[in-house]
């Protein structure tokens, strides 16, 4: 049965409210400037304040932005619905316990947490608290993917590359927990099946973590992915390629462009016999869809397209691949 996608019907749990949504971002770094800066045009939520252990990072970006400056997240209790929690992982389990105990629902920026421990905790707490919990795989909103996932029947093989340059400022971690861990959501999403196996290898050639790795799953109902994640190539490349029975798909996340090939007829005699399909995609940008799903899900109660349970099923896949990787000196 093909997946549902993004435009298809959540699950609600209330009536939708016409209020705006009362924001705050947390972490006033790269990614909390990009959440800032899509949020700036979004109608439906007001940026009340942005938050921060760094006075030096967060003043300058809060006037900016013309938002209240934050140095103690508890100080945005009674003042937000919900929040952006875009700082380094080893914060989030931290950070995300504090505000959904205070009963403030969160968008938490991907790895969800360091452990799958602290990801249940904050799952359970989410659920007693009745706060919305979306984990930020930003890929699940590129309208590539969207489309595919209306084509996707029982997929038989994936292959999967994404490559790009080198940034000293992730070099805390490797190329599975930076990188491939969006096309481990993503494979996860498209396949809808357990992983029965799994085989990794990588390198360490700029850093002291693997700067790359190639991995293989296998997925029960014998669905097959290979996952190859660099981050010391030149240019980025990011691009899927799904095959199953009488179609293949070519997918590039980066344009976003999306390309379904089908069998017209049961004998391939020539080109003719093979129909090409080239969707019409959205224009809107990954972020902007990301963040207007998180607050139309804590507006109307909804179940977020990317919950914690995705994210706490990608991560749990992400350490079993770095359980196996070998790495080769």
């Amino acid at each position: 049965m093909p997946l549902n996608s993004l435009l298809q019907a959540f699950r609600s749990k209330e009536k939708p409210s016409g209020a705006r949504l009362r924001l705050a971002v947390i972490g006033a770094g790269r990614m909390g400037q990009f959440h800032l800066k899509a949020l700036s045009k979004n109608t439906k939520a007001n940026v009340v304040a942005v938050a921060d252990i760094s006075s030096d990072r967060l003043t300058p970006l809060a006037q900016k932005h013309k938002v209240k400056p934050v140095l103690n997240i508890q100080d945005l209790f009674g003042t937000i619905d919900a929040a952006i929690i875009a700082t380094p992982t080893p914060t989030h389990y931290d950070l995300g316990k504090t505000l959904l105990g205070a009963g403030i629902s969160c968008l938490i920026e991907k790895p969800f947490t360091e452990t799958v421990e602290q990801a249940e905790e904050l799952i359970t707490l989410a659920d007693k608290k009745n706060c919305i919990l979306q984990i930020g795989h930003i890929e699940r909103f590129n309208p590539a993917v969207i489309e595919a996932a209306r084509h996707i029947q029982d997929p038989q093989f994936i292959e999967v590359n994404r490559l790009g340059p080198y940034d000293p400022r992730v070099a805390h971690i490797g190329v599975v927990m930076d990188l491939m861990i969006h096309d481990l959501d993503i494979v996860l999403f498209l396949v809808s099946r357990p992983v029965t196996r799994v085989e990794a290898f990588g390198a360490k050639v700029l850093s002291a973590h693997e700067d790359i790795a190639k991995v293989r799953l296998h997925f029960e109902g014998g669905c097959i992915a290979d996952l190859s994640a660099s981050r010391i190539s030149l240019k980025k490349y990011r691009r899927i390629r799904i095959f199953q029975k009488n179609a293949y798909m070519s997918l590039d996340y980066a344009a976003p462009k999306l390309q379904v090939y089908k069998k017209k007829s049961d004998i391939v005699k020539n080109l003719t016999d093979i129909s090409i399909l080239s969707p019409k995609l959205s224009k809107k940008d990954p972020l902007t869809l990301e963040l207007d799903d998180f607050i139309r899900c804590v507006q109307e109660g909804k179940t977020a397209l990317v919950s914690g349970k995705h994210g706490r099923d990608a991560l749990e896949l992400a350490q079993e691949v770095l359980t196996k990787l070998k790495i080769h000196a």
